[in-house]
């Protein structure tokens, strides 16, 4: 960051735990803000991040909050116009993960991904925007962070809710770019790969190169203080989908399909005839 750092306030939405927690500490680590506020649903975990952040001298703030309730949004609105002069960085990270069979498809849960993956980055994005705004009007660095993932580089199977959330928000990022760039203000993406979070440690599938959280945020703050549009890691494996989403696609479904978990049963190859 540049600018008088002392000076300037982080906001990590989904900083309980994981790669919010991580980001957080880290940034109070090397000094890149004076004051860090953290919001997340658990207030216990959050009053730990505090602590852990005031032991490098660095102000921290608890405001708890569930992306997914407008009524929180709106308190979080009128806390920060009340306690908060401007933004120079927001870091939107809350999110959940979801897996859905193909043969069991399900509205209400690919909504909820939505709702907290996506429409939250929505609410949290316009909540902010007039404290990015403040923030360049002092001359300071402002930056609006969303953490998507690197599956948006390529269909996965089971992803079918969270992959297309993630790929709706890296969507919506770019828009929102094209046009905060013209008032100063920088969007940018974080694309991981695996990540051990209290969230990936309920798959039950190998996740190859997994990185720590702590290795994570050295990574992500690293490639948001350069200011690059779009920090993805570990690179072998961002890499690997991207190269399989190059392949032709007749040979790029059949190398998915023997990734895939799904059977076809006879009676579902019956009532396909029967229905054609």
């Amino acid at each position: 960051m540049t600018g008088n750092n002392q000076h300037s306030t982080l906001w990590v939405v989904g900083a309980s735990t994981g790669i919010g927690r991580s980001v957080a500490i880290e940034y109070a680590r090397n000094g890149g803000f004076g004051r860090i506020i953290l919001s997340a649903r658990s207030e216990d975990k959050l009053v730990s991040v505090k602590a852990e952040i005031e032991t490098f001298g660095v102000l921290a703030d608890v405001l708890v909050l569930d992306v997914t309730q407008a009524d929180q949004i709106a308190n979080a609105q009128s806390w920060l116009q009340e306690n908060v002069p401007n933004l120079s960085m927001v870091i939107v990270n809350a999110g959940t993960c979801e897996y859905m069979d193909s043969d069991q498809l399900d509205t209400d849960l690919a909504r909820h991904v939505f709702d907290t993956n996506y429409f939250a980055a929505i609410e949290i994005s316009r909540v902010a925007y007039p404290f990015l705004q403040k923030a360049k009007a002092a001359d300071a660095d402002a930056s609006m962070v969303f953490v998507s993932s690197s599956v948006t580089y390529q269909a996965l199977p089971r992803a079918h809710a969270y992959g297309a959330s993630k790929s709706a928000l890296r969507y919506f990022a770019e828009c929102l770019r094209i046009d905060w760039q013209l008032e100063g203000i920088d969007v940018q993406l974080v694309s991981p790969g695996f990540v051990d979070t209290p969230l990936t440690q309920q798959n039950d599938f190998d996740m190859p190169m997994m990185v720590s959280s702590e290795d994570a945020a050295d990574k992500i703050v690293k490639g948001l203080d350069r200011h690059v549009f779009d920090v993805s890691f570990p690179k072998r494996f961002v890499w690997s989908l991207k190269l399989l989403a190059w392949l032709p696609t007749k040979a790029k479904f059949k190398l998915l399909g023997s990734m895939s978990r799904h059977e076809t049963s006879s009676t579902d190859l019956d009532k396909g005839k029967t229905n054609l």
